[in-house]
């Protein structure tokens, strides 16, 4: 079987892809599946330059077929933060608890509603083609986390036309609707029509 690796070692991300990419021929790999992975360091200002970086260096060093993804939370209250900060907001190894409590002290002094989007965008490279996609869900962030089915910042946001946050909806639901849902499905769509899976 064919393999194709997710530059990610994001346990609760690499999930939710797999779910996604469930039937597909390939055999979807993480990077905690493999040995000796490069150091990653996503030094790029955008979403779309930080899921390249990670695509291109796993290619080179796997020489298998690789779809790099970064996605974060946008605040419009916020000028867009934390952006491609999402994962490290409150520090280089924060826990998802530290970001959302540093979120939520920043939002303080700003009246509700706290709109806001979760995006993301996929690169796919394989030596040779590269594949760009993007999947956003707006909603609205709330001060107090409710669920335990996602992570990052699902606790705290509520999708536009949901009453409950990402974290208390049903993973197939959830799979639906989100921003990363959304990028790997355009994603698959695009690959299966150029032959790449």
């Amino acid at each position: 079987m064919k393999e194709i690796i997710i530059a990610s070692a994001n346990e609760g991300k690499i999930s939710e892809i797999k779910n996604i990419f469930s039937d597909i021929r390939f055999r979807v790999i993480s990077l905690s599946e493999l040995n000796d992975v490069p150091e990653i360091i996503e030094s790029g200002d955008s979403f779309e330059a930080n899921a390249e970086i990670k695509a291109r260096i796993i290619f080179e060093k796997f020489r298998i077929p690789v779809i790099g993804d970064d996605s974060g939370l946008v605040v419009e209250q916020l000028n867009g933060r934390p952006g491609v900060f999402s994962s490290r907001y409150a520090g280089e190894n924060a826990t998802d608890e530290l970001n959302n409590l540093k979120l939520v002290s920043e939002l303080l002094s700003f009246p509700e509603p706290h709109k806001a989007k979760f995006v993301c965008t996929a690169f796919f490279y394989d030596g040779q083609k590269e594949i760009i996609t993007k999947g956003e869900v707006k909603g609205r962030i709330i001060k107090t986390p409710r669920g335990t089915n996602g992570f990052g910042y699902d606790p705290l946001f509520i999708p536009d036309g949901f009453g409950k946050t990402l974290a208390e909806l049903p993973a197939d639901v959830k799979n639906k609707i989100s921003h990363r849902a959304k990028a790997f499905e355009e994603m698959k769509t695009m690959l299966k029509r150029l032959r790449r899976i």
